[in-house]
């Protein structure tokens, strides 16, 4: 496939996976009454991974991340030429899905302060994390959940997997991380979705700082577990695929 094709293909999904997830978290998470919470953003964020699985998976593999891109790298699934690509992609994709969420939340001005004033639904640790965890209390689980997730995803892309189900297993499991990591850290396991939400904090807050101060550890740590998970899938699971 075109890498341009393929450029395109992970910026729209990251786009959507951005958008759909964090969209949910700030639009649909807190409204009184109906609000969707926790567990709705977990399932949320889950739903954009299944859709453009089977969306675009058959055209750039549907990464959506620069962590499992480069997990993709190190487990032999992606040449390198194609990494720098995805990785401006996945990035350029989560920043616009940032700021074309800001401007919906402008029409309702004193909503959009709010939301920028409290970090646009960034990731952080310490007074920053959801329930206060501390910087290795959230390094550990991002990089554990996101070592787990790249597991999954080479495993259930494998060719010795049952066929056609991978994007289901891969969304179930962004589910699950979820869950488990949006009380430690807002979940991140992307550096992409992170980097979008924390541009416009520093872009649109007026002394919001805190998301670009604490963004490094939500690109080390996922990307440190992603590419260990590619080097023990390869070193431990691998098998070549029979060629007659």
């Amino acid at each position: 496939m075109d890498i341009t094709k393929k450029f395109f293909a992970e910026l729209l999904g990251t786009f959507w996976l951005v958008f759909g997830g964090v969209g949910s978290a700030i639009f649909a998470a807190g409204v009184a009454d109906v609000g969707i919470g926790w567990l709705g953003v977990s399932l949320a964020f889950g739903l954009t991974v299944v859709t453009m699985a089977y969306g675009i998976g058959h055209i750039s593999g549907a990464h959506l991340n620069p962590a499992v891109t480069l997990g993709a790298f190190t487990g032999g699934r992606i040449h390198v030429k194609d990494v720098v690509p995805y990785i401006v992609a996945q990035c350029a994709g989560g920043v616009i899905a940032g700021f074309t969420l800001w401007f919906i939340a402008t029409g309702k001005a004193e909503f959009a302060e709010g939301l920028v004033a409290g970090g646009f639904a960034s990731n952080g640790f310490g007074e920053h994390s959801p329930q206060q965890f501390n910087m290795i209390s959230v390094i550990v689980a991002e990089a554990v959940l996101t070592f787990t997730f790249m597991m999954v995803i080479l495993g259930s892309t494998d060719w010795r997997a049952p066929a056609g189900l991978g994007g289901l297993a891969i969304g179930l499991c962004l589910t699950l991380i979820h869950l488990i990591a949006i009380p430690i850290s807002n979940c991140s396991v992307n550096p992409a979705r992170s980097l979008g939400t924390a541009v416009v904090a520093m872009v649109n807050g007026d002394g919001v700082s805190w998301p670009i101060e604490q963004l490094w550890v939500f690109i080390a740590a996922p990307i440190g577990g992603a590419m260990l998970a590619g080097v023990v899938y390869l070193a431990l699971f691998h098998k070549s695929q029979p060629t007659d």
